[in-house]
C-alpha cells in the first residue's frame, strides 16, 4: 500500500514510529513532542487502539495526551471491519490533527484496518499535514512493508521474517520495534535482504524516529536507534539459502543514533547531535 499523492501546496505531516515502552509518567519527551508536532495546545489527538486486547489500552493514551496539552484526545476502537464504516468516528478521525496507533499485535491492525475506509483516511490526512504516529506494533505498521513477525537473533537468516502488508504511510523504511531489548537485528536484516530498497530502522525501546515533511529523521527518547543502509549491498545469498541458515550480506552501512541525531532519507547522511547539550523534557 503506497503513500497518498500529496496535493499541491500542502505538506506531508509528519510519521512517527515509536519502539514501544515508552515513557508516560516522567518528561514523555516522546509523547509531549508528538503533541507539539500535531498542533501544541490546538493538537486534535485520534487514538486508534486496534492493535491492543486490553480495554483500557485507549483511555490510558486519552489521559495522557491531555496531560501532554492536547486539545482534544479521542478514542476510536475499531475491533472489527464493520465497525470502519461508521460515519461519526470518520468524522473525528478527519478532524484530527494526529493520529496515534497504540501497541499489541501489528496483524490486528492490518487484518482489521486494511483496505478500509479507516486506512485510506489516515494517508489521506498524512498526505494533507496530519501527523500519523504509533508505538510498537502501531509503529511496524506505518511503513508499506511491514515485518509482520520473526525470529529473534543479530544473524540474518532465510525465512527469519515474515513481511505483509502495512498502512502505506511511507515506503522508504522498514521498522522493527522493541529492537535492542529482543536482539531482532537479524530479522531486520533478512527483511532487507528481500528487497535491499528501503532503510531498516531498528527502534529500541523508549525511542522514536519523527520523520519530517522534508523526509529527515530526528530521534527522540532515551533510547537509541539503529539505521540499517543495504542501497550499497554487495552481495546476499538470501535467494540460494535454505530457510533457517544464515544469510551472507556485504557492503551494509549501519548507524547508530540517539536523541538528536538525524537521518537524511534522501542522502542517506546520517549526523551525531549537535555539541551543545539537549534540552529535557
Amino acid at each position: 500500500m503506497s503513500p497518498a499523492r500529496i496535493d499541491e501546496g500542502c505538506e506531508r505531516g509528519y510519521i512517527v514510529p515509536v519502539g514501544g515502552a515508552e515513557d508516560k509518567v516522567g518528561s514523555a519527551s516522546i509523547l509531549r513532542r508528538f503533541v507539539e508536532v500535531s498542533g501544541g495546545d490546538g493538537a486534535r489527538i485520534a487514538i486508534i487502539p486496534t492493535a491492543s486486547s486490553l480495554d483500557d489500552t485507549g483511555a490510558r493514551y486519552q489521559r495522557i495526551f491531555l496531560d501532554r496539552g492536547a486539545s482534544e484526545a479521542s478514542v476510536l476502537p475499531w475491533i472489527n471491519r464493520a465497525d470502519t464504516t461508521r460515519q461519526d468516528w470518520l468524522a473525528i478521525l478527519d478532524n484530527a490533527t494526529g493520529v496515534f496507533l497504540t501497541g499489541g499485535n501489528q496483524l490486528r491492525i492490518s487484518s482489521i484496518l486494511g483496505g478500509t475506509p479507516v486506512a485510506k483516511a489516515i494517508r489521506r490526512l498524512n498526505a494533507r499535514g496530519v501527523t500519523v504516529g504509533g508505538t510498537s506494533a502501531g509503529a511496524a505498521v506505518l511503513s508499506e512493508h511491514m515485518i509482520a513477525y520473526g525470529d529473534d537473533g543479530g544473524t540474518p537468516r532465510a525465512g527469519a521474517a515474515t513481511l505483509a502488508p502495512g498502512l502505506g504511510m511511507t515506503n522508504r523504511v522498514v521498522i522493527d520495534q522493541h529492537f535492542r531489548q529482543r536482539d531482532r537485528l537479524g530479522r531486520l536484516l533478512t527483511a532487507l535482504a528481500y528487497n535491499p530498497f528501503a532503510i531498516g530502522l531498528g527502534l529500541d525501546e523508549d525511542a522514536a524516529a519523527f520523520i519530517g515533511p522534508d523526509e529527515r529523521i530526528t530521534v527522540v527518547g532515551s533510547g537509541a536507534i539503529t539505521v540499517v543502509d543495504a542501497a550499497a549491498l554487495e552481495h546476499s545469498s538470501i535467494a540460494s539459502t535454505e530457510v533457517g541458515q544464515p544469510v551472507c550480506m556485504t557492503g551494509i552501512r549501519v548507524h547508530i543514533l540517539v536523541a538528536g541525531a538525524s537521518f537524511d532519507l534522501h542522502r542517506r547522511e546520517a549526523r551525531p547531535p549537535d555539541a551543545a547539550p539537549q534540552r529535557k523534557g
